[in-house]
């Protein structure tokens, strides 16, 4: 049974920085992509990169390219999504999220199959 499981939110000052981690298990993975996901009170969960595991190819979305990366340690079958210059608009409850993923799609919530339990980061102003 896939497992993820996020960790390394918390609460930083705005121009801070955090990385996040998604460790997967259960399954195997090089077919997948992996993404994070992130949602605000009272918003939608909103795309934030992917990755797809096998080829290492990423995109981020527009909000945070340039600020955030995303990675992943085939070795430890963990995905990492660095945060750089933080904003406090990046508050939110980051996901991590996986599964067999077209390429158009990816951006897209609900084609994900797996989802981690979320990890809330809180960037003060």
């Amino acid at each position: 049974q896939v497992q993820l499981v996020e960790s390394g939110g918390g609460l930083v000052q705005a121009g801070g920085s955090l990385r996040l981690s998604c460790a997967a298990s259960g399954g195997t993975f090089t077919s997948y992509t992996m993404a994070w996901f992130r949602q605000a009170p009272g918003k939608e969960r909103e795309f934030v990169a992917a990755i797809a595991w096998s080829s290492g190819s990423t995109s981020h979305a527009d909000s945070v390219k340039g600020r955030f990366t995303i990675s992943r340690d085939n070795a430890k079958n963990t995905v990492y999504l660095q945060m750089n210059s933080l904003k406090p608009e990046d508050t939110a409850v980051y996901y991590c999220a996986g599964g067999s993923v077209g390429v158009t799609r990816k951006s897209q919530p609900g084609v994900y199959r797996y989802w981690g339990q979320g990890t809330q980061v809180t960037v003060s102003s």
